[in-house]
């Protein structure tokens, strides 16, 4: 069965940037210490990052989120889903109006006007047609940004919430929650490194 999973980096104080970010400065202040564990040659670290990127049968993100990837200072042959990994499965673009070209044209991009819940929909059409083809099951990966999360979580889209905490306190920048309706997480698995500590949680 295909999964919604929220998988993003959080600092200790709640931001998944550093403040004042922006297209030359995508993560914000000191936000590049967030994903420092999908950097690290730890193995746990190394384990957490290359499953998450297998087992992405597609990918959902916000448009200021695609519009950084997609920048002239984003993804490259080097880093970009799954950092080292470079994944490449289908990537959905929740967005009021998609752009008028695209970058990265090697990737497959779907871009979705009508609304977040018809973005998951799509995603889970192309996981499930990627899990056909391949013979495993894929899932669908929400990748952010945090408002694309929050929306996600506060509409009961999401199955599965995977957080990647970051030794760091940003004090400003940008929030995961801001808001919503309650949710209650059963704790699945904490893999401590010394880069982060991995949560992973089933949303009830």
């Amino acid at each position: 069965m295909t999964r919604i999973i929220a998988d993003i980096s959080v600092s200790v104080d709640g931001f998944v940037t550093g403040p004042d970010p922006g297209p030359d400065n995508a993560l914000g202040t000191c936000g590049e210490a967030l994903h420092t564990w999908a950097f690290s040659g730890d193995p746990d670290d190394r384990r957490v990052l290359c499953e998450g990127t297998a087992r992405s049968g597609a990918v959902v993100l916000g448009r200021r989120l695609f519009d950084l990837v997609d920048g002239p200072n984003g993804w490259d042959d080097k880093t970009g889903y799954g950092a080292g990994e470079v994944g490449k499965p289908a990537f959905v673009v929740v967005t009021s109006s998609p752009p008028e070209s695209v970058r990265l044209t090697d990737l497959d991009w779907t871009f979705v006007t009508t609304g977040l819940s018809d973005a998951v929909a799509t995603a889970r059409e192309l996981a499930e047609a990627a899990s056909s083809d391949s013979g495993k099951e894929l899932d669908v990966v929400l990748m952010g940004g945090g408002a694309t999360i929050g929306s996600a979580l506060d509409s009961g889209l999401v199955d599965t919430l995977s957080l990647h905490l970051a030794p760091v306190v940003l004090c400003a920048g940008t929030p995961l929650f801001t808001g919503g309706a309650p949710r209650i997480l059963a704790q699945r698995s904490v893999t401590p490194t010394s880069t982060a500590t991995h949560l992973t949680y089933d949303v009830l």
